[in-house]
This record gives structure tokens, C-alpha cells and sequence, in this order.
């Protein structure tokens, strides 16, 4: 492109000499003779120089074109090569400026393509590496007790059988949580909002964590009852959730406070425990998939799943920070 470029160039510039030559040789013509072969030189050289004005023309508007493409031939050899990014205006108002614009449009969807897929690797990539993490330790528990199993005194026996089903609930639990959180983040879930009250909510919630509020002694009471537009079985899920967490921080005895309400911009549902209370680094952790693993089975997945589904419905979840001592309120956030 460049060489057939150069070559029009070097046309361009011999045609241009040529008409100078030309005028130059019709003005010496015209000094020289008189009559008719003056008058015939004047005609040439009027039309020589009426040819000089529209070549000069349109050998400028060339050669500003040509300036233009030899730029944007060198922003997309570089963008190509890896060593330089577009430049949005510098070419839109430009006679390329369509092509360089569209261009420009072209290359960045590829690059927040790449950028996309890129995210996706990695994420998969890490998610692939927790999971089975979390699974070698109940897999290998399993493997250790199935091997004792046969040698074990009746005792021993009922007891590791015990424990191995355990590990297959916890285990069936995460795949579970896990497919769930896919399909969130996939946006694959249709959710059906419907007027809710949240003593049906939390009536939905008790038979999930009923066996939990009995071995540790503990009671739910619902302060205040509201209406919340939202899907029942994946708000109910989370709420269970969230119940859970309250559960497992709140000292024996103790009584998990749930209220709920509405203002301009969004209904709520807060769960309020009576625990140790924590601090922002502890939270950012708590909604970290598999970072706070000492609850919600063990996998620490059961919060980011609540929160999943919240966003999912556009909604969120807000922490009440009130202190060391002085428990924790999650609010469950709907916006209208």
C-alpha cells in the first residue's frame, strides 16, 4: 500500500513539473514571437495555469488523505502489535474520521471481549481451585474412616458412619450452593416478585434452622411485620442464610431480633444477633466466597450466596457496625 502510495506520489510531482515547464516555455515563447504563436502561448499558458491551480488543489487534499491514512496505518500496527492504544478524537473529524471511528468502536469491543473471557478464566480458575480444597478435607476424613470401618468396634462403627454422612450432607450442601451461585452469576434466574410479609418470610425460614435454635437455646422475635416485594423462595434462602450466621455468633440463650420496615427508596428486613459485634475487615471478609470458613457449613459460602441473591433481585445487604460486645445487624435491602 505504501510503495503504490509513493508511486502516485512521484506521478503527482512529474505532472506538477511538467505544467511549470510548461508556463515556462510558453512565457519565453511569447517574448520571442509575435502574431499568432504569441497569441496561441497566452492561451496555453492561461490553460496551463488554470490546470497548475486545480492540480496544486486537489494534490493537497491527496496528500492530506494520504497523511491520514498513513497515521491511522501506524495507530493500528501499533494497537495490533500490542504497543499502543487508540486514540478516540484524535482522527473523528477527519475525512477518515467514519473509518478510524468505527475502527476504534471495533477494537474495543474485542479488547473488553478479551478483558471478559480473560475475568472468566480466572475466576473459573479459582473457583475450580476452592472447591477443591474444600473437598479434599471431608473426602480424605471419608476415605480414612471407610478404611477403619471394617476393623472398628460396633461402637466406632455407628460413629463413623455417623460422621461420613455428615460429610456427604456438608459435601451435597456445597455442590448445591456452588450451582446456585452459577446460575446467579450467570444471570440465569427468572426471579417472581410477589407482596410478601416477612412473618412469612421468617415462617419459611424456621424449619431450616429449627434443630439450630433448639441446641443452642435460642428464640426468634419478629419486632415488626412489613410487606417486601420480592421472590419468597430465593429471599426465604437467604434470610435462612443469614439467620444461620446470627445463630452461629449469638451466645446460648440469647434471643435474634428480626424487624423489618419501608421508606421512600426501599423496603428492609434486618437480623440483629447478640453477639461479639466485628469490625469493616472482618466484613469484607465475611461476604468473600470460602474466606470465612468457620460457619454456614464450613465453607464459608452460604453469606456470598445471600448477597448474590439480593443483587440478583437489585437489591443488597447493609451491615450495622455497633461495636465490640454489642452484636450485629445485617439489613436486607429491596429497592423499589
Amino acid at each position: 500500500m505504501k510503495n503504490s502510495f509513493e508511486r502516485k506520489r512521484f506521478i503527482q510531482r512529474f505532472v506538477l513539473l511538467s505544467l511549470i515547464f510548461l508556463i515556462v516555455t510558453g512565457v519565453c515563447i511569447s517574448f520571442l514571437f509575435g502574431g499568432e504563436i504569441r497569441k496561441i502561448c497566452m492561451v496555453l499558458i492561461v490553460m496551463a495555469v488554470f490546470l497548475l491551480i486545480l492540480f496544486l488543489a486537489g494534490y493537497r487534499e491527496v496528500d492530506r488523505v494520504y497523511k491520514e491514512i498513513e497515521k491511522i496505518s501506524e495507530e493500528m500496527l501499533q494497537v495490533v502489535e500490542g504497543t499502543d492504544d487508540l486514540l478516540e478524537e484524535e482522527y473523528k473529524q477527519g475525512t477518515l474520521g467514519i473509518l478510524y471511528t468505527n475502527f476504534y468502536k471495533m477494537v474495543t469491543f474485542l479488547k473488553e471481549s478479551k478483558e471478559r473471557e480473560l475475568a472468566e478464566k480466572i475466576f473459573l480458575r479459582d473457583i475450580m481451585s476452592d472447591i477443591s480444597h474444600q473437598l479434599k478435607t471431608p473426602i480424605t476424613s471419608m476415605m480414612i474412616m471407610a478404611d477403619l470401618l471394617e476393623e472398628a468396634e460396633p461402637e466406632k462403627q455407628t460413629e463413623f458412619i455417623h460422621n461420613i454422612q455428615v460429610s456427604l450432607n456438608k459435601m451435597e450442601w456445597l455442590v448445591g450452593a456452588l450451582l446456585k451461585m452459577a446460575k446467579l452469576d450467570a444471570h440465569a434466574i427468572d426471579f417472581i416478585k410477589n407482596d410478601i410479609y416477612t412473618s412469612e418470610l421468617l415462617e419459611a425460614v424456621k424449619p431450616s434452622v429449627a434443630i439450630l435454635l433448639d441446641i443452642h437455646n435460642l428464640t426468634i422475635e419478629l419486632k415488626q411485620d412489613c410487606i417486601i416485594h420480592c421472590d419468597k423462595r430465593w429471599t426465604t434462602e437467604a434470610l435462612t442464610n443469614i439467620v444461620k450466621n446470627a445463630i452461629e455468633y449469638s451466645p446460648d440463650g440469647s434471643v435474634i431480633e428480626i424487624d423489618s420496615g419501608e421508606n421512600p427508596m426501599y423496603s428492609w428486613i434486618s437480623v440483629k444477633d447478640s453477639g461479639m459485634g466485628m469490625d469493616k475487615t472482618e466484613y469484607a471478609a465475611l461476604f468473600k466466597r470460602f474466606e470465612n470458613s468457620t460457619n454456614e457449613n464450613g465453607f464459608g459460602i452460604g453469606m456470598p450466596l445471600a448477597l448474590s441473591i439480593l443483587k440478583g433481585q437489585g437489591g443488597d445487604i447493609d451491615v450495622d457496625f455497633e461495636g465490640r460486645g454489642e452484636g450485629t445487624t445485617f439489613i436486607l435491602k429491596f429497592f423499589k
